[in-house]
Order: structure tokens, then C-alpha cells, then sequence
């Protein structure tokens, strides 16, 4: 819709253009026909007044010429320059119309109607209002005339005629510029229908996209940040299963309100899908961001919801995520991913607060030798890839980063084996990055010959990591994650503690994440009681016996956590 009206727009430009150009060349014409007549006119023939004449018109169209492209072409992203360009542009039309009237004759000047040019493209241009101001000016500028001229006459022919004129100005701007009005109302409403969402009133997924490339755009062009909020509604669904989809409704309609009254007029409001709304929020570094999200969040706190006493923590609540461009992404798909990513983390534990978006691979640069850095960043580069290719591994892998953390400080693992845990488990699957996106997101159980590259992912991961010197400290994590406690796994069918410690760690949550989550082939997960029955069941032949029980205890641990994360 946007695009439309755009094209639209340039055709308006270009028609008035046209007629602003035609009215130049007009003057011209009437400018030289005065001021070049060699049979001894009102002016007589003076080459060196005509030449000095003659230079000065040319430097006034050029200037001219000039406001027309900046106010037509819209080179400024801010309407108040765009208007006061074309206020400009009107004066001075104006005083260049006054001129052809006056070395035409003044009052007796047969060009008085030259100021319908500047009325029709005021008119057209910027509405009612303004055609109908350039028309009263332009009407007492030609009654003005008639007085100042033919003050003695008894009957003022001139006059006369003139007021049949201004009348014609004046019916000329309203209806045109009524009509304007009218198309702009309806263009608007257009727009509406096209960009709002009808049950929240807050602009929809689509129109989500485009302004935030336009603001990153924007950004770009003026070295400011754009901040992206991601918010989600704490266990929708459950308050949806207890009181059905009207009660949701009222509850999503209520988010929008509050949404809107605890933004800025600038930030941009918007669903973008199910319970999650998402704000753009231009010229906002992290720090700012972060205060109006705590705002939001606090609205939504206190504010009553029907029926909320019956939500498993007593109230209605959102959790939020925040991300930053240019700080923390380098486009827009990366600003959604980043702050997706800060969204689930506040989800995953606690719920109900706004969590910023950190990069463990940012975090990684510190740590490694600085010859080293471009590698990283080809990682990470890597690691979008995937997640482009497969939504179900990048939300996997954040999984089993928390997961691994949470073993990290459970095992009272030392600074550096904690940092090789967490980037090991960050990385462990970058070798799907060699695997077509066909096979990733397959419907149906991998054939027997799509298994066989399946299982080549470890071995590609580690040759990926390899080079970087600083990183091969993680390279058997990646390389022997899949291998089993039995010495049944891949790629080297290595067995009990002859596998790497951490290796073992990063087997356990990246298997008991596969179980809890749905897979492109199949909706069924087991809850987290199940997996950790199941997980012990394997203890001793795919798992090590110890890590299982410890990981199992920290399951039960957090299960309330879990359990809330699975409600929402």
C-alpha cells in the first residue's frame, strides 16, 4: 500500500511540475515581450537594461527551478521542511506573477489569470487550506492593483472584472482542494484497513517489516540507533484454555491500549503474531530502551485483567526482549533474531521481565587472540546461516546454552571449563551448515542416506573450528557430542570416560532438549518428567551414569521454571 501511494504521490509531483514549469515559461514569454519592444513601448528598447533584466530573470527561474526539485523530488525526510520549501516556492511565484502583471500594464494587464497557476498547484499539492490562502492573496494582490491605479475613476471597470476573478480563484482552490482532502481521508482509511490489525488497533506484521527497514534506513543515514522490544503475553495459552479465545481477545485488545499510552509518539506499535507485540523504537540506544520496556512491563503488571487470579502466578504479566542496531545487529533480520533471543531468555526463567540481548560470541572476541577476530565473526556469519536455514536449531542451541550453564554452576566448574562448556554448546551444531535446508526441516524421518550426512555434522563442525587457535579448546565438545557412554555413538565410537568430560555434559542437554522439543517431523514432545525418566532410563549406556543423575536433579530443581516456560 505504501509503495501505491508513493507512486502516486510522484505522479501528483510530476503533473504539478509540469504546471509550474509551463507557468515559468509562460512568464517568460509575457517577460520578453514587454521588455524587448523596438518600436519604442512603454519601456522602450535599452540593450544594456534588457541584458541586466534578462540575467536577473534567469537567476530567479534557476532559484526557482531549484525549490520546485527539492519540494516535487522530497529529498527531506521531515514534512516540516517539505512545507516550508513549498511555502517559499509559493512566495515566490507569486512575486514573479505580480511582476508579469505590472510591466504588463497593472490594472489593465489582460494576465491577471496567471495566478491560477500557483492556486492549482497549491491546491493540488498541499490541500484546501493552503490553495485557498495562495487564492486570497492573489485576489488582493489584483484588487490591490485596480485601487492603487485607477483610483479616480468613477465606475472601476477594472475592479469589476477583477472581483468576478478573485471569485473565480476562490471557487477554483475549495472544490480542488475539498477534493484532495476527501482522497486523502480515504486514502488514510485505506491505509488503515491495510496496516492496523483490526483486533488490537496497532499496526500489523506486514506493516511491522517495512517501517522497521525504514527506520534502520533511516538510522543509517542519520548514526542513530534503532531499538527493536519484543513482548509476549506470560501463559496466554493457558489463560486461553481456561477462558477461551473471546476472554484472549479482550486481554490482547487491553495490551494494544496499554501499549500505546506507554509509548512515545515516535515509537512504532505493532502485533506481530499471536500474544506477541513488538515496538520500534528509533533513536533509542539500550539504556533508554531498557527504561521504557520496564515502563510497559509495569503497566501491563498493574493492570487488572479478568480473571487473572486464576494464572498460575496470580496475575497477567509479559515478559520482553531488547535489541539494538546497530550494536547488536547488522540488519533488520538480525535486529528481530537478537531481540527474538532476549525475549525467550526472559521467558525461559522467571517470566515477567525485560532482558537485553548479549552474544555469547561477542563475548567470545574478548578472550581470543585479535588475529583471531575475523574468523569469529565468519562464525557467527556461519551460525545466521543455519539459523536462517533451520528455525528449530537456533532455538535449540540457546537451549542447551542455558542448560549448560546451569550444569556449569551445579558441577562448580572453574571460569575457563565454564566458557569452553558454554561456546562449545553454542557451537556444537555449526557443521549443519554443510547439510541442504531440504534435509533440516524435513516433514518425515531422515532416509537411512540423509542420516549418513546427518551424523557428518560433528566431524564438519570441528574442521570449521579448527583453524581458529584460540577456539580449539571446544573442538572435541563439537567433535564428540554424539558419541555414547557405550561406545555405540559417532563419529568415533569412543566409550565411557574416554570421552571428553564436557563432551558428556553437552551430550545430555543437547539429548534432553531434542525430546522436549518439537521437531519438523513431528509435533510430539515428551514433557520434562518424561525426558528425565527417559534420560535416566539411558543412563550407563547412552549417558554418563553421574552427570545424568546431576542433571536430572537440577531438572527438578527448576521445575517450576520449566513448567512455566512449557505453559507459555
Amino acid at each position: 500500500m505504501s509503495k501505491i501511494c508513493n507512486d502516486k504521490q510522484k505522479q501528483i509531483n510530476d503533473i504539478v511540475s509540469v504546471v509550474k514549469l509551463c507557468s515559468l515559461l509562460f512568464s517568460g514569454i509575457v517577460f520578453f515581450k514587454y521588455n524587448f519592444k523596438g518600436d519604442g513601448g512603454e519601456y522602450g528598447f535599452n540593450y544594456l537594461f534588457s541584458i541586466n533584466l534578462i540575467i536577473l530573470y534567469t537567476l530567479l527561474l534557476s532559484m526557482i527551478y531549484l525549490m520546485w526539485s527539492f519540494s516535487t523530488v522530497k529529498k527531506f525526510d521531515n514534512e516540516k521542511y517539505i512545507n516550508l520549501i513549498r511555502n517559499v516556492e509559493n512566495f515566490l511565484f507569486i512575486l514573479i506573477f505580480i511582476g508579469i502583471v505590472m510591466i504588463s500594464g497593472k490594472n489593465l494587464s489582460q494576465y491577471k489569470f496567471i495566478f491560477l497557476f500557483i492556486i492549482l498547484t497549491s491546491s493540488i499539492q498541499s490541500g484546501m487550506k493552503q490553495g485557498l490562502s495562495i487564492s486570497i492573496i492573489s485576489s488582493a494582490v489584483i484588487l490591490a492593483i485596480d485601487m492603487i491605479y485607477a483610483p479616480g475613476e468613477t465606475v472601476n471597470q477594472y475592479f469589476e472584472n477583477d472581483l468576478i476573478l478573485s471569485g473565480v480563484f476562490l471557487l477554483t482552490a475549495w472544490p480542488l482542494g475539498f477534493y484532495v482532502k476527501i482522497e486523502k481521508e480515504h486514502i488514510e482509511k485505506l491505509e488503515g484497513i491495510v496496516n492496523i490489525d483490526g483486533l488490537t488497533q496497532v499496526f500489523n506484521h506486514r506493516y511491522f517489516h517495512d517501517a522497521l527497514k525504514e527506520k534502520i534506513s533511516y538510522g543509517d543515514k542519520s548514526n542513530k540507533p534503532v531499538a527493536l522490544v519484543f513482548l509476549d503475553i506470560d501463559y496466554f495459552k493457558y489463560y486461553n484454555d481456561l477462558y477461551g479465545h473471546l476472554m484472549g481477545d479482550k486481554v490482547l485488545k487491553k495490551i494494544g491500549v496499554i501499549l500505546k499510552s506507554s509509548t512515545r509518539e515516535k515509537d512504532i506499535v505493532a502485533r506481530y503474531g499471536g500474544e506477541e507485540f513488538a515496538v520500534i523504537m528509533p533513536d533509542t540506544n539500550e539504556e533508554e530502551a531498557l527504561k521504557l520496556a520496564e515502563v510497559i512491563r509495569r503497566e501491563i503488571e498493574k493492570a487488572y485483567f479478568e480473571g487473572e487470579e486464576n494464572q498460575p502466578n496470580g496475575r497477567l504479566t509479559a515478559s520482553i526482549g531488547i535489541s539494538i542496531y546497530p550494536d547488536k545487529a547488522k540488519n533488520d533480520l538480525e535486529l528481530i533474531n537478537s531481540a527474538d533471543d532476549a525475549l525467550y531468555r526472559a521467558k525461559f526463567f522467571n517470566k515477567n521481565r525485560v532482558e537485553a540481548y548479549t552474544s555469547i560470541l561477542d563475548d567470545l572476541k574478548k578472550d581470543i587472540d585479535e588475529e583471531h577476530i575475523d574468523l569469529v565473526t565468519s562464525i557467527k556469519t556461519l551460525i545466521s546461516v543455519i539459523n536462517a536455514k533451520d528455525k528449530y536449531t537456533y532455538s535449540h542451541v540457546e537451549r542447551v546454552v542455558i542448560y549448560c550453564r546451569l550444569m556449569a554452576d551445579k558441577l562448580g566448574l572453574c571460569e575457563e571449563e565454564k566458557k569452553k562448556l558454554i561456546f562449545g554448546a553454542y557451537m556444537h551444531d555449526i557443521g549443519k551448515i554443510n547439510i541442504a535446508k531440504e534435509i533440516l526441516i524435513k516433514k518425515m524421518p531422515p532416509s537411512a542416506e540423509e542420516w549418513e550426512m546427518l551424523k557428518q555434522h560433528p566431524s564438519n563442525g570441528a574442521a570449521i573450528i579448527e583453524p581458529v587457535e584460540s577456539l580449539r579448546v571446544i573442538v572435541p565438545l563439537i567433535l564428540h557430542h554424539h558419541e555414547r557412554y557405550d561406545g555405540k555413538g559417532y563419529p568415533d565410537g569412543l566409550a565411557g570416560e574416554d570421552i571428553p568430560y564436557l563432551a558428556r555434559v553437552l551430550t545430555i542437554a543437547d539429548s534432553f532438549d531434542a525430546m522436549t522439543s518439537k521437531r519438523s517431523y513431528t509435533n510430539l514432545r515428551k514433557t520434562y518428567e518424561e525426558a528425565a525418566e527417559e534420560l535416566r532410563a539411558c543412563s550407563g549406556t547412552q549417558f554418563d551414569p553421574e552427570l545424568t543423575e546431576i542433571f536430572i536433579r537440577i531438572i527438578e530443581g527448576n521445575k517450576d521454571s520449566f513448567d512455566e516456560y512449557e505453559a507459555s
